[in-house]
């Protein structure tokens, strides 16, 4: 008995081994296959490629540069020679390597206080003059001058009461509180009538303490783990284009979860900054209202999950909640943005600053809001 079921289970175990033998070569073969159609189409085409950006030494012109042109947007090309020769300046050692890698861009101008705008002048007699205040939002990263929502706004209100209203772009890259602060001092002497902070949610005073609890690569607005001068090339040969899929997705998962913990966070008693934050945006206030203006808080959505699961919606809550107790205007552009297609309000797949759509969008809804403001 023993000796028929020992022999029973011999060819048993040289089918199981043999199936194994079978599956495991199929993946393998699988995977080759995989391997060789990523590298075929390119993959990781925009992997290491973020945004880059040149400037001259007094920032007065900034070029944002892309490594494509998926909707045909960027009418700059820096391989045309008349690029090449108007541009080059601006950054001559790192231009050959910009020009090579990313090559579409979209210039910026500034005036003597580093807005996107005009040089600033007194307001002519029954204008009313509108400032959108800000970060890299309100200023258009990304985006022609024409279509940033100060522009836009300008067209719409002209359109609505012509001759009444005056729009000036006064937003900043890279201002967070406490900088916004010194910002908003410097455009005090405009005289707004109506100021519009575009708040995004990464504009939190963060003190060194919550600073440092800060583990995420990505704030869903820019890649942050490609900085700006990082040239790294794609994998090598013997780096599978297919490990890197895997562990980005891995990867990408994980950040995106601690990246939303710590923006929840950043609008809790979590941020000791967030106590502090209230405090300035109430002296912001005040300081407008013995100038005879008035402060309008109007939060962007960050451009993620627009479509059904927004995962902000408990922060912009957190920040209504405070304007309406405190007496601040309030006016929320997420409700214009709720549902529709994130990946269509992308300057581009490596930066998700708002588009010249969302630009658009942004200020369709501020227009009315600010027309009923200014009475």
């Amino acid at each position: 008995m023993f000796s028929n079921t020992a022999r029973m289970a011999g060819p048993r175990h040289r089918v199981l081994i043999q199936n194994g033998a079978l599956s495991l070569g199929s993946l393998l073969v699988g995977a080759v296959i995989l391997e060789a159609a990523l590298r075929a189409f390119g993959f990781p085409s925009e992997e290491g490629l973020a945004a880059r950006r040149i400037h001259d030494g007094r920032w007065t012109t900034l070029l944002d540069c892309y490594p494509s042109n998926p909707r045909g947007y960027f009418e700059i090309d820096l391989r045309l020679p008349e690029n090449d020769s108007r541009y080059r300046r601006l950054a001559p050692n790192r231009f050959d390597a910009i020009q090579r890698r990313h090559p579409w861009a979209v210039e910026t101008r500034y005036n003597a206080l580093r807005f996107r705008d005009t040089p600033p002048g007194p307001k002519a007699k029954g204008v009313t003059r509108v400032v959108l205040f800000g970060d890299s939002f309100i200023e258009g990263q990304g985006v022609k001058a024409g279509d940033t929502t100060a522009f836009v706004l300008q067209r719409l209100l002209e359109r609505r009461a012509p001759g009444e209203f005056e729009v000036r772009n006064c937003g900043r890259r890279g201002l967070d509180f406490p900088e916004l602060s010194d910002a908003f001092e410097a455009i005090l002497p405009l005289e707004p009538e109506v100021l519009v902070y575009g708040l995004v949610l990464n504009d939190a005073l963060r003190p060194p303490e919550f600073q440092a609890r800060q583990s995420y690569l990505h704030d869903w607005i820019l890649d942050r783990e490609h900085l700006p001068d990082d040239e790294e090339g794609p994998p090598t040969l013997w780096r599978p284009f297919l490990l890197d899929l895997v562990r980005g997705r891995v990867k990408a998962w994980r950040v995106g979860r601690e990246t939303t913990r710590w923006y929840l966070e950043m609008w809790s008693d979590a941020n000791p900054g967030w106590r502090e934050t209230q405090a300035r945006l109430l002296e912001m206030d005040r300081q407008l209202k013995s100038r005879g203006g008035r402060l309008v808080v109007a939060p962007w959505p960050l451009l993620v999950g627009l479509e059904e699961s927004y995962p902000f919606e408990a922060v912009h809550e957190t920040i209504r909640r405070f304007c309406l107790a405190r007496g601040l205007a309030y006016h929320d552009l997420l409700a214009a943005f709720r549902g529709r297609r994130t990946a269509d309000f992308w300057v581009h797949p490596v930066d998700h600053h708002p588009n010249e759509r969302a630009h658009l969008v942004a200020a369709s809804s501020l227009e009315p809001a600010i027309a009923s403001f200014a009475r």
